[in-house]
């Protein structure tokens, strides 16, 4: 089995000392951090994506993996740096405003890093207005949307009006999700994508910047 190989797979067993060290046992050899970033870290939690959506893996997994992949990426950071790479969109993303439901924001969180974006995470019981701010400070190519009560969904058009107001809506995609929201909730409130799962919303996202 190739370093890189060696490096997918202890990401996806969450082995996170295990993936420094085989990190740097790749850049000592030669690898550029873009091939191990490519090729080790991103692969090992696009396969766990999959199996995670195939329900052959749960939350519990993909947060021990997520912890892994990150101290590979920490490790990796300043070559990324020095050889110019950059991640392949940015997205801004929060739990709407009056909902405190953070779980399943963060598992797209580390779904949207595993696909390589750069991730500006706003927190929980977030406001229209903050949203809009961050639009405008961190341009993103996509905005995502979590919402977990039937109470709260409706802030995300809420967000999506806001954005209209300030001439933004079609600088930036719109995605939602939470437990309450559908498909067609969302063509309803006039967003771009709705994603069922964290897997999904990732795919989605790299659909946005294909």
């Amino acid at each position: 089995m190739s370093l890189l190989e060696q490096i997918s797979t202890a990401v996806q067993q969450g082995k996170a000392k295990d993936v420094v060290a085989l990190v740097q046992e790749a850049l000592d050899s030669g690898a550029t951090a873009q091939q191990i970033l490519d090729e080790g870290l991103l692969k090992g939690m696009s396969i766990l994506g999959v199996k995670f959506k195939n329900n052959e893996v749960f939350v519990p997994e993909v947060l021990i993996a997520a912890r892994a992949l990150n101290r590979g990426t920490e490790l990796l950071k300043p070559r990324l740096v020095e050889e110019g790479v950059e991640p392949i969109g940015r997205v801004v993303i929060g739990t709407v405003k009056g909902d405190l439901h953070d779980i399943g924001k963060n598992l797209v969180k580390m779904m949207l890093e595993g696909a390589g974006f750069a991730v500006i995470d706003l927190g929980v019981d977030v406001s229209e207005e903050k949203f809009i701010e961050a639009v405008k400070e961190h341009k993103p190519q996509i905005l995502a949307l979590s919402a977990l009560l039937t109470t709260t969904m409706n802030n995300q058009q809420t967000v999506i009006e806001a954005l209209k107001a300030a001439d933004l809506r079609d600088k930036v995609k719109v995605m939602v999700g939470g437990a309450p929201v559908t498909q067609s909730f969302c063509d309803l409130i006039g967003a771009d994508a709705y994603a069922p799962d964290a897997a999904s919303a990732a795919e989605v996202a790299k659909s946005f910047v294909a």
